[in-house]
């Protein structure tokens, strides 16, 4: 299956099942005055609008190049996974606003047996999309289905804080609930954080990762006819990176056998799955040093 079509589908299926999720807690957590609840609706109100920005971020991303964009529209996953971020840390602070008030004004809430069968429910349906929003998102490397995954597995938690604080209310212990109100929301910012700081290196153009980079570089060391290294750049570009290989050559080779060692590095270079294209430049050795800290 394409890789758009499998994110599309964790996209649509996030957004069905955090629909019927949030039907049914707001409507229990309202009936209750359980904060706890609503605030574990309102979390699911902030999942249909991620996986709402998960299908619209995918269908931009998976255009194909064009003439304005030749290495495609990749980035637009790592705009919309932004524009997620910030949206939970909106609902965050709401959240965490609303639990302030309930814990000073000492609120209570009517327990039902529903509560629990709602978080139960909950806690069973977020673990089943997890499981397949985060199989995707590692076999395809997207960060909208890995933003997705996270998203369910903090679902996970967030009821499990909202069924304790039901049990504790049995008991008459109205505190916890707006403790774990307060709580869930700590939790879905510090999940904002997290894919905000992930997007914001892509979109930064932050390098690649030193451990792979290391290894292109002695990919490049090895090729016949290479003198040394001069520097390899790596640049983001869509989903992936553009590499720009500068390396030292013998001064008196023809055009004919510089051109024929590019396009061996470029050609070793281009086997890594996240390497887009190689630019490669070459320097006569006799002329350019190589840097201390590059050999």
């Amino acid at each position: 299956m394409a890789r758009e079509t499998e994110i599309r589908r964790v996209a649509l299926l996030g957004i069905i099942g955090n629909v019927i999720l949030l039907a049914l807690k707001l409507y229990i957590g309202i009936l209750t005055r359980s904060q706890a609840m609503i605030a574990d609706g309102f979390n699911s109100a902030g999942d249909v609008f991620a996986s709402a920005m998960t299908y619209i971020g995918n269908a931009i991303a998976s255009q194909p190049d064009d003439h304005d964009h030749p290495y495609g529209h990749g980035k637009a996953e790592y705009v919309f996974s932004m524009i997620i971020s910030f949206s939970l840390m909106l609902v965050a602070y709401a959240i965490f606003k609303k639990g302030i008030v309930c814990l000073l004004e000492k609120r209570t809430f009517m327990f039902s047996i529903w509560l629990v069968v709602v978080s139960l429910f909950t806690i069973g349906t977020k673990y089943l999309l997890f499981m397949y929003a985060s199989r995707v998102g590692k076999v395809h490397n997207s960060l909208l289905a890995v933003a997705n995954a996270q998203d369910h597995r903090n679902d996970i938690f967030v009821s499990l804080i909202t069924l304790l604080s039901i049990v504790t209310g049995y008991f008459n212990v109205y505190f916890i609930d707006a403790l774990a109100a307060m709580s869930i929301a700590l939790w879905i910012a510090y999940t904002g954080f997290s894919i905000f700081s992930s997007s914001y290196q892509v979109l930064m153009d932050t390098t690649i990762d030193m451990g792979i980079k290391e290894q292109m570089k002695k990919d490049v060391k090895d090729v016949e006819g290479v003198d040394h290294l001069d520097a390899i750049v790596s640049k983001p570009v869509g989903l992936n990176y553009l590499l720009i290989v500068k390396v030292s050559v013998d001064a008196d080779l023809t055009v004919f056998k510089g051109h024929e060692i590019g396009d061996n590095i470029k050609e070793k270079l281009m086997g890594y799955e996240l390497v887009d294209d190689v630019v490669v430049h070459l320097n006569p050795t006799q002329y350019h040093p190589q840097k201390e800290y590059l050999k």
